[in-house]
């Protein structure tokens, strides 16, 4: 009865840890660049996603479905800050668009509680899209000079008083 309900949420959790991986590899590239701040941003994000899957894969269970746990796609291996604010940004609108087709197709197949999911998800996916596309707004508006106060908060948190590590 909800087979097509395991297929979606199956789907789902793919491209979910997809973005787990991806968004893992940004921070992790930040991290080393000095970009405190989008670090952070990425790796909380992530962690987000993560909260994604443990709720599709609960519902999967429930559903007495089998729960797939394999990346739909490869990790991106990009370095530039935009390039990377550009991928998360297309990964976003991918879901969303993906997870209210999701949530349509679950109300076609009379599984109100999937639906429900996908529709949170929604919400959770648009607020991530905003919050890479302010950051992109920021580097357009004030470019290198928004960039270099980011990993000048590094030095002030290595170097301040005491002088050691923070």
């Amino acid at each position: 009865m909800y087979e097509e309900s395991v297929k979606l949420l199956n789907q789902a959790i793919a491209d979910e840890m997809w973005a787990i991986h991806q968004y893992m590899y940004f921070h992790f590239h930040c991290d080393d660049q000095g970009y405190d701040p989008l670090a952070a941003l990425f790796k909380k994000t992530a962690i987000e996603e993560m909260l994604h899957t443990e709720r599709l894969a609960e519902r999967v269970l429930f559903l007495k479905g089998e729960v797939e746990m394999k990346a739909s796609r490869e990790v991106a291996k990009i370095h530039n800050l935009t390039e990377m604010l550009d991928k998360a940004k297309e990964m976003e609108q991918m879901s969303v668009r993906d997870y209210n087709r999701f949530a349509r197709e679950c109300m076609e197949n009379a599984d109100s509680a999937t639906k429900r999911i996908f529709e949170d998800l929604v919400i959770d996916e648009e607020r991530h899209l905003d919050q890479f596309e302010t950051q992109e707004e920021h580097i357009q508006k004030y470019g290198e000079q928004f960039l270099a106060l980011q990993s000048f908060e590094r030095g002030k948190t290595i170097s301040g008083p005491g002088g050691g590590e923070a």
